[in-house]
């Protein structure tokens, strides 16, 4: 039984908590009939050191985290609310004076929830209170009977409604208590968490043929159409979890608690599943390490020979993003648009982001899809992308590669280089697919490519290539090489430049053979300075190639005044290795070696002497 309270403990805690903290004081629980309207008694508090200018405050619904966008039910600063409750909220309390609470009028079944306040003060001095009331949309009247009715003893039975509208006021009526005795109406109570119930007594002594008889209440509000009957032989659900939220992995136990005469059968079911049932006057539903598939609605049905009732309960299983899928085109031609699509599931739902060597391209919040679209694509889009998804329970990520494909791009850094007898020509590509390259040396009339492995060494790095022609033996000039490559979306050439080119000829001599050059020629100053001296003596037969010092001698390098008949030679020898570098011929060496000098046509001492010193003179300089 309910008794009368002077001064509720709900507001003596209100009194005696003002001690400058952050903290909220509101029904746990209160119900209303479909229609009426229902005021929720809130009261908050913040530190006292704070002296906000003006005190601003939020009601949201079901949910008191703003990042996860809930319906908002009442705003003091744009009076912006969700659709559901335009309309059909207003603040009764005053802010100022730390007073939140709330009305809401025309209540539907939707509305039944979580009611959560937010504390506004300017600033960072926002606050929303774990503390929050359960509205629950009722539309019948709660008829109490004894757990035990003995025939010959005096029962009291009791009828009682909500009242916390304050402009609609409930009048209950007793169905089917003719005999049993007159009513009894004990008018408003007030419970201990600052509700209101209207409460009505029916005391009688019941007899043998009373059993079963049907006794109801009846609970009408003047000048409107709003009326609610209930029956006590009927099962009421009286126990019940009205939400659930657990992690996946987590035992979850829901309860389903019924009042009725006889005990009602209780069931447990789910989409027309029966998981348990019992006859008694509760049946908990025991789920041991919860899944996502688990996640939905349960319901509890409770039945006699006299009715039934049924009801919900919402169970929300929370999970960490499975791990991204990724669908799209692939791969694509430059130019072309390209189009990907990320998506994943997780409870609730995640923050997605699609990213390249670090940097966010695409990015949604409390979304389980993603699209990223890359128009008009360039070589620069190439590569690896990561699509990663995140809550509050964890994060997963996938990586996926883009491929643009492309004509050959010859980069700049491609050019020839020599060191002493060899040169080197790298030619440096960017491509996709992988080209094919060649080198041409148009003054030769060759060309070599790839599959010519001793002459050319390639490598791939992603989308580069880099082609390396290596040529040994003297060259009078750098020689011109030109780079082609192609692949199937075009061709491109270019002559590769030569670095270095004014010291090909210190690089194939090197400063030692620049110190015997300079010997050689003071040797043949002198030798010439006495010759002349000897009027009319020429040089002894005896001279050959053989005497003389052994140098370093370019078959490229021409001496002027040389015979026609060394020329011819000279140019079939190169033209013999070239056709040997083309594979035409048995291969040969470009360059002669000190030997070979000794094989050429012997001339007179005095020419070979001036070719030897014009010879020295250009290796020095």
């Amino acid at each position: 039984m309910i008794f009368l309270t002077a001064l509720p403990l709900f507001w003596i805690m209100i009194s005696a908590s003002r001690g400058g903290h952050w903290g909220a004081w509101m029904p746990s629980s209160i119900s209303a009939f479909e229609g009426t309207c229902v005021s929720i008694p809130c009261r908050f508090d913040f530190p006292d050191e704070l002296r906000p200018a003006v005190v601003h405050g939020v009601w949201y619904f079901n949910s008191p985290y703003p990042k996860n966008y809930p319906p908002v039910v009442f705003k003091s600063r744009t009076q912006v609310v969700h659709e559901s409750f335009q309309g059909r909220s207003r603040l009764l309390g005053d802010l100022g004076l730390r007073n939140c609470t709330l009305l809401l009028s025309a209540l539907s079944p939707e509305l039944g929830g979580k009611y959560y306040f937010r504390g506004d003060l300017g600033g960072y001095n926002q606050y929303t209170f774990s503390e929050h009331s359960v509205l629950d949309i009722i539309n019948t009247p709660n008829i109490v009977v004894p757990p035990e009715v003995v025939a010959g003893k005096e029962v009291e039975v009791s009828c009682m409604v909500p009242d916390n509208c304050p402009e609609l006021r409930p009048e209950l009526t007793w169905l089917g208590h003719e005999g049993l005795g007159e009513p009894t109406v004990l008018g408003r109570l007030r419970e201990d968490e600052g509700t209101w119930v209207q409460v009505s007594l029916l005391h009688f002594v019941p007899t043998r043929e009373a059993n079963g008889h049907r006794l109801g209440c009846q609970a009408a509000f003047p000048n409107t159409t709003l009326q609610f009957e209930g029956y006590a032989n009927p099962p009421v659900i009286v126990e019940m979890n009205t939400s659930v939220e657990a992690i996946e992995g987590s035992h979850v136990s829901l309860l389903c608690g019924a009042d009725s005469n006889p005990l009602p059968l209780l069931t447990w079911m789910r989409d027309g599943t029966v998981l348990r049932e019992a006859v008694a006057e509760s049946l908990y539903l025991e789920l041991e390490e919860v899944t996502p598939a688990e996640d939905g609605v349960y319901a509890c049905l409770a039945e006699n020979s006299y009715g039934q009732e049924n009801s919900t309960v919402e169970l929300s299983v929370m999970y960490a993003p499975w791990k991204p899928t990724v669908n799209g085109t692939m791969v694509a031609v430059e130019g072309e648009t390209v189009s990907i699509v990320c998506s994943t599931q997780s409870k609730p739902d995640p923050i997605l982001t699609i990213f390249k060597e670090k940097q966010i391209l695409a990015t949604v919040i409390y979304e389980s899809e993603l699209q990223l679209e890359l128009p008009a694509v360039t070589p620069e889009d190439d590569g690896e992308y990561w699509c990663v998804a995140e809550n509050q329970y964890g994060q997963r990520a996938t990586a996926f590669n883009v491929s643009v494909e492309f004509a050959p791009m010859i980069l700049l850094e491609s050019h020839c280089s020599a060191a002493r007898d060899t040169v080197q020509c790298l030619c440096v590509v960017k491509s996709n697919p992988e080209p094919s390259v060649a080198f041409e040396l148009p003054s030769r009339n060759v060309t070599v490519n790839e599959t010519e492995r001793e002459f050319v060494y390639s490598e791939r790095s992603g989308l580069l290539l880099t082609s390396i022609l290596t040529l040994r033996g003297q060259a009078q000039a750098p020689p011109r090489v030109i780079c082609t490559s192609r692949n199937l979306y075009g061709t491109q050439s270019l002559e590769l430049p030569f670095q270095g080119a004014h010291r090909l000829m210190w690089a194939k001599i090197g400063p030692v053979g620049a110190v015997v050059a300079f010997a050689i020629l003071i040797a043949i100053v002198c030798y010439i300075t006495q010759t002349r001296r000897k009027k009319n003596v020429t040089e002894s037969p005896s001279f050959s190639a053989g005497d003389n010092p052994h140098v370093l001698y370019s078959s490229d390098f021409r001496i002027s005044g040389a015979p026609e008949k060394y020329e011819s030679e000279r140019r079939v020898g190169s033209e013999r290795r070239l056709l040997g570098l083309r594979g035409e011929a048995p291969e040969l060496d470009l360059s002669y070696s000190h030997s070979d000098l000794g094989k050429r046509p012997t001339k007179d001492s005095y020419t070979l002497t001036e070719e030897l010193a014009e010879y020295a003179e250009i290796r020095v300089k």
